[in-house]
């Protein structure tokens, strides 16, 4: 029976056939027992927990890195392309839940739909009429970022009858306009949307200067990486609102720090928050946490991972 490193916690079908399969050890095995870190060849995760650069060191017999998500950027890849360790992720089964979350979000933002839920449970409907707010038909879209969950988000939004373009590290050649300066990109925009991944070439790709393009009658949504925002620019800008330095809003399930995020935000009526839920429903996470699985399953009874990262 292999042994397998779990890094987070999972659903409990997805660790029932984990425990039956492997030998599961957590963090705290190899620290109460040092000389298992010798029988470790697999660890599993999430993609919201870091894999330590140290504990991979510690594992001399790790093949491979299995991640429930689509992200790694917690995952020191250099370290494991130098061991020859391989790493995959679960592209794809994730691609419609991200997609459903950004757009329900940004038409949450643009209709402000949460304060007239609170508008009608406080009773003042009985005495006024609530604030006509923004459509999405018509409005010129940037998608920061085009891979799969990009393009899922930008096919979905084209029955709203909205404009697209989009930036990333290539022109990709797609139906949609190419603009390779994002700050062009933001001032070209009303709703910017990041769906690029974390690490450090993405780190603060939106700052102040961005958010400046984007102007106080622009709106951000971030489904990404909160790493990919300036959040200090951002909490100026949202504070700022409409008038001159400001954005009109955001909507974010993304977050530094989180859960423990700035208590800033909670401050503003112009932003809408979520808890990290772009893949957060019963369907897509079973089938991430399975893919994750027969990465495993596949690697040790093949030598081949079913959804590998491909080295940059």
């Amino acid at each position: 029976m292999k042994t397998v490193l779990q890094i987070g916690g999972f659903a409990p079908e997805i660790q029932a056939q984990l425990d039956a399969e492997f030998r599961c050890l957590d963090l705290a095995d190899l620290d109460r027992e040092p000389g298992l870190a010798d029988t470790v060849s697999a660890i599993v995760t999430r993609s919201n927990q870091e894999v330590p650069a140290d504990v991979v060191r510690r594992l001399p017999a790790l093949e491979i890195i299995a991640t429930c998500g689509v992200g790694y950027d917690l995952i020191p890849r250099a370290l494991a392309a130098e061991r020859g360790i391989v790493v995959a992720n679960t592209p794809d089964v994730l691609n419609a839940a991200v997609a459903e979350l950004c757009i329900g979000s940004l038409l949450a933002l643009l209709r402000r739909l949460p304060q007239a839920d609170r508008f009608v449970r406080d009773g003042r409907w009985k005495t006024a009429a609530f604030p006509l707010a923004t459509s999405l038909a018509g409005k010129h879209v940037g998608i920061v970022g085009m891979g799969r969950i990009g393009k899922e988000i930008a096919r979905k939004l084209e029955m709203f009858g909205v404009a697209l373009a989009y930036h990333g590290r290539t022109d990709q050649r797609l139906a949609w306009r190419y603009e390779a300066d994002l700050a062009a990109l933001a001032r070209d925009c009303d709703i910017l949307i990041l769906c690029a991944p974390g690490g450090a070439d993405t780190h603060h790709l939106v700052d102040a200067r961005v958010l400046n393009a984007l102007g106080p009658h622009g709106y951000l949504v971030n489904v990404a990486r909160g790493s990919l925002v300036d959040e200090t620019a951002l909490l100026a800008a949202l504070e700022a609102g409409g008038t001159a330095g400001g954005i009109a809003g955001a909507a974010l399930d993304v977050f530094d720090n989180e859960p423990d995020i700035d208590p800033r935000f909670l401050l503003l009526d112009n932003v809408l928050l979520t808890p990290h839920l772009g893949s957060a429903t019963h369907e897509t996470r079973a089938a991430m946490a399975q893919l994750m699985l027969d990465n495993v399953r596949s690697w040790f009874r093949s030598g081949r991972a079913l959804t590998p990262v491909e080295p940059d």
